[in-house]
């Protein structure tokens, strides 16, 4: 993998953005491994983002990628909230709709791939569908 440059205002240390972008391609690759085959990656729709999308299977998988340093306030799975749920949901749903799609016709799911220090956690169907 090539190396990524340090932020310009930490000499030695990634900005926020370039870290966010190491995660997301560590997590593709981690996902890779697992089975999952890509699709896309920060797919920006009005509104959100949404870090991958990857096939299971025969299942759409809309994934959010996170990282924290440390468990200490809660992890990082714990980061994606009812409020962020919310935006990947719409998203998704126009991502989907700009391929021809919906809820009702694709089958996807939304996962969590939570990186805590040096904890991987993927969580499976993080969230439901509305119903």
């Amino acid at each position: 993998m090539a190396q990524i440059p340090a932020g310009a205002n930490r000499p030695g240390q990634l900005s926020r953005q370039q870290m966010g972008a190491a995660y997301e391609t560590r997590a593709r690759a981690w996902l890779e491994g697992k089975g999952l085959q890509f699709i896309a990656a920060n797919v920006r729709e009005r509104g959100g983002e949404i870090d991958l999308i990857m096939r299971h299977q025969r299942v759409t998988v809309f994934i959010e990628v996170r990282y924290r340093r440390s468990a200490l306030y809660g992890g990082a799975a714990a980061s994606v909230t009812p409020a962020k749920q919310h935006t990947l949901l719409r998203t998704a749903r126009l991502w989907l709709a700009r391929h021809s799609g919906s809820f009702d016709t694709v089958d996807c799911r939304f996962d969590v791939l939570a990186f805590t220090g040096d904890d991987v956690e993927w969580i499976v169907n993080a969230f439901a569908l509305p119903t």
